[in-house]
């Protein structure tokens, strides 16, 4: 038998085994009983795999490997989403070509993942920038264009000047690019755009991106940031006479009931009113100079609730409130954006915390018109931004704050001067990037037909690899000659190219269904395949929740093109999703090189092994949870493994000596008990709890405790275990720790390998929980073992102590400070 476990000798020889027979890990065609396990498709960074991914990673190969042995059909692929930024701005810096880089980034996370054990399915790898890939990313582009989903317009984009391109509003967040970390400035473009909004609300039989969320095992937190990005509001619209003109501010409004505290009104600085009333506003001058100002801003820089509220007062307007009669200011402030809404709100300072600091600031009234029920409120110091009862509302107060909204809008709706509205936050999807690394927009101009779609027996649009890829304020496609050489498919007469490159986001939306049939050259994938693989869509998606408003609501939309148009019979793409905590330093704070605290997960497995980083990943705490690391955490990881090598090693041998091949019934009733727990953690992706009666279920084999007269530990011996048993053990810890198991395995007397074999089951008829060893420690110590209830309560367990012998002369006359009790497992007395 071996001797010592020694990861370097193992690992290497189940990895080139596996590489051999991947076959193993290959999703069946044949086969039916499919699952779906899909890790969110990584970018292939030069810097290589950290501790998140591993942890992702690991998870997702836990389950594979666990569904495998159960019998499942499983699909689990893994490919690139290898266009975007960092790989441009790596080659501009470098002057080495993306696709030489990406290229190498990619061979070196698939030798990363070799070496951590993943079991994927290589045989559908995919990388989003083959052309043979986005080519259908070019036609997606062309069915929404089809479909009228997808436009161009001109339009206002978040520009930076660092990375040369147009961002999206989620990628520009604070005014600040994702990227670079540079500020972003406004630019008026000619952008291309997908009509996300139309899937904002049923459409059809096809579920809205709001209601769809309620059919999806998602966490709460996911589907609030979706919901809060979508920014759903139900309210009123109604018109405010502007004082000395013919015309009207329009404003909308969800809290109608505080209509009598207004006491201002805010205009977005680039409305159209403001430049149709510039004859009366007496400080012209003022008022244009901050309206050069605005321009400037981001965006998301204006609407940040950190901001300073900035605002200019346009003297010589006033507007009537049509609730009140009464005449008040009207100021334009930048964080009222013309596009949202009426581009114009009502101003409650007593009521909204926008408001009020805006108030404050300029010192307008402040009139309380709601109270909190019991009367306490109050909006000296701060807005009260509740539902309550009406005050100072004429005929409406006292009225509760949902009653008055009711009445209040029968009224506008009476005197005609408003109606039932609701507004979204959320704009259509900007896609054009003035970038080289990335698919090219199939669209022909042509000085006599127009904008043509490029025919799909065309495509893909090949990106052009002799590019000057360096930014010059537009695309590298721009500038050249023999991407742009082409005919009009339509007049023949000499056209031009489309020189934007799509979002790399657009790429990332679509790929879960390619690895249902990544080889099909006549479709994005065949209706049989997406049948077999996502009758419903992916069983499980795993990945970080930095993803929550981005690609996973892009992906949802294009799932939800995709059936509205007939192409499949479901409407989600991921029916459940988990998001993996983040993995600390071992000093608590994020693991940045600048910090110099980065664990590289190479130089854990040259110390410690694969194996040990997987279980030690796993068991630092739930999947969702963030977790700093601890060294001295993975030691114990190892420790635990070394101790299953010795005990495996040490039972074979014992009973190649003894001829004993079974095992006692209280050793059935712990193992059984095991398979159960361990099989349910697994499913509910407990990895950290499985893991723990994993060293629970090796302890109680492997030590058996007689106690002193003291109460010492006194000797210490492996309970007697069959070989049989002791398989199933092994194939437990299997899909935490494959290559040890692998070749426990086989020293355990088996040709083939252990993913051949079955999961094993729970025999029911050990299940019964009746009666099991309660420790009981003094001050910490294991003084005593006594026969228990199962489920025993903290007061029974407490009284059965007291009364053993032992425990009575350990603790008699002493006072008990304190008890506690662990259910099942121990007892502890504090003396």
């Amino acid at each position: 038998m071996e001797s010592q476990y020694i990861p370097k000798e193992i690992e290497p020889k189940w990895q080139e085994y596996w590489k051999k027979h991947s076959e193993l890990f290959s999703a069946d065609e044949k086969r039916g009983d499919e699952i779906y396990v899909l890790d969110m498709f990584p970018y292939p960074s030069g810097d290589g795999l950290h501790t998140g991914h591993v942890e992702s990673y690991t998870a997702t190969d836990i389950i594979s490997r666990y569904f495998r042995l159960k019998g499942k059909n499983v699909l689990h692929p893994q490919g690139w989403d290898a266009f975007g930024l960092p790989a441009e701005n790596y080659a501009i810096k470098t002057k080495i070509h993306p696709s030489v880089t990406t290229k190498k980034a990619i061979e070196n996370f698939k030798k990363q993942m070799g070496i951590i054990g993943l079991s994927y399915d290589w045989s559908r790898e995919i990388n989003s920038s083959d052309p043979e890939y986005y080519k259908w990313t070019q036609w997606f582009f062309l069915l929404l264009y089809k479909n009228g989903l997808a436009y161009k317009a001109k339009a206002k984009v978040n520009w930076c000047n660092q990375c040369q391109t147009v961002l999206a509003n989620e990628q520009a967040e604070g005014g600040i690019c994702e990227r670079c970390k540079n500020e972003v400035v406004q630019k008026d473009l000619e952008q291309w755009f997908f009509r996300i909004t139309d899937f904002i609300e049923d459409k059809g039989k096809t579920s809205g991106l709001i209601s769809g969320l309620g059919k999806i095992d998602w966490p709460e937190s996911t589907k609030s940031a979706q919901k809060n990005w979508i920014g759903k509001s139900e309210g009123v619209q109604f018109k405010m006479p502007i004082v000395g003109t013919d015309k009207n501010l329009e404003v909308f409004t969800t809290r109608l009931d505080t209509v009598f505290g207004m006491t201002f009104a805010l205009i977005a600085p680039e409305h159209q009113l403001v430049q149709q009333l510039k004859a009366q506003i007496t400080n012209w001058d003022e008022v244009e100079k901050y309206i050069i100002e605005t321009k400037s801003k981001p965006e998301l820089q204006r609407i940040s609730e950190v901001k300073e509220k900035t605002g200019v007062e346009l003297k010589g307007i006033k507007v009537v409130n049509p609730f009140t009669k009464k005449e008040i200011p009207l100021f334009a402030s930048d964080f009222i954006l013309a596009q949202y809404g009426t581009g114009a709100v009502m101003a409650v300072s007593a009521h909204d915390e926008r408001d009020f600091d805006f108030a404050k600031k300029h010192n307008l009234k402040i009139i309380e018109v709601i109270k909190s029920e019991d009367k306490k409120s109050s909006v000296e110091k701060e807005a009260f931004t509740e539902d309550g009862v009406l005050v100072n509302s004429e005929e409406y107060s006292g009225l509760t704050s949902e009653q008055a909204r009711e009445k209040l809008t029968i009224w506008t709706e009476k005197e005609r001067i408003g109606l039932r509205k609701i507004n979204y936050k959320l704009r259509d999807w900007l896609v054009s990037r003035q970038r080289y690394w990335g698919a090219p927009i199939p669209i022909i101009y042509c000085d006599k037909c127009g904008e043509i779609p490029v025919p799909e027996k065309d495509l893909p649009v090949l990106l052009p690899e002799d590019v000057d890829f360096m930014p010059h304020g537009e695309s590298p496609l721009a500038r050249s000659k023999k991407f742009h050489d082409v005919k009009c498919p339509k007049c023949g007469a000499q056209a031009r190219r489309e020189s934007d490159t799509m979002d790399t986001f657009v790429c990332s939306s679509w790929y879960y269904f390619r690895y249902a049939d990544p080889k099909n050259n006549k479709e994005f994938a065949s209706k049989k395949e997406i049948k077999k693989w996502l009758s419903k869509g992916v069983d499980l998606y795993v990945g970080g929740a930095e993803h929550s408003v981005l690609h996973l609501l892009y992906s949802r939309f294009f799932t939800k093109v995709l059936h509205n148009l007939g192409y499949i019979n479901f409407d989600e793409p991921f029916l459940k999703l988990r998001h993996q905590g983040t993995i600390l330093a071992e000093d608590g704070r994020k693991m940045s090189k600048s910090f110099g605290n980065v664990v590289n997960p190479d130089d854990v497995i040259n110390q410690y092994g694969a194996d040990s980083l997987r279980m030690f990943e796993m068991f630092m705490g739930p999947l969702e949870s963030a977790k700093p690391w601890n060294t001295k955490g993975i030691e114990g990881s190892y420790r635990f493994l070394k101790k299953l090598w010795s005990f495996v090693n040490e039972t074979i041998s014992d009973q190649v000596w003894a001829g004993v091949n079974t095992t006692k019934e209280e050793g059935l009733i712990v193992l059984n008990k095991m398979i159960k727990k361990v099989s349910e953690d697994i499913e509910s992706l407990k990895f950290n709890t499985a893991i723990s009666s994993l060293m629970e279920l090796l302890n109680f084999f492997r030590e058996e405790e007689a106690l002193g007269k003291s109460g010492e530990v006194i000797y210490e011996k492996m309970r007697q275990i069959s070989l049989t048993d002791l398989g199933k053990i092994v194939r437990l810890v299997y899909p935490f720790a494959p290559h040890i198991s692998e070749e426990l395995w086989s020293l355990l007397g088996h040709k083939e390998s252990i993913f051949k074999e079955k999961w094993p089951e729970a025999d029911s008829q050990y299940l019964k929980e009746e009666k099991f060893n309660l420790v009981v420690q003094i001050n910490g110590k294991v003084r005593d073992k006594i026969e228990a209830d199962f489920n025993i309560s903290e007061d029974d367990a407490k009284k059965l102590t007291l009364q053993s012998e032992r425990i009575k002369k350990l603790t008699g006359g002493k006072e008990i400070k304190k008890v506690i009790f662990v259910k099942n497992k121990l007892i502890n007395i504090v003396i």
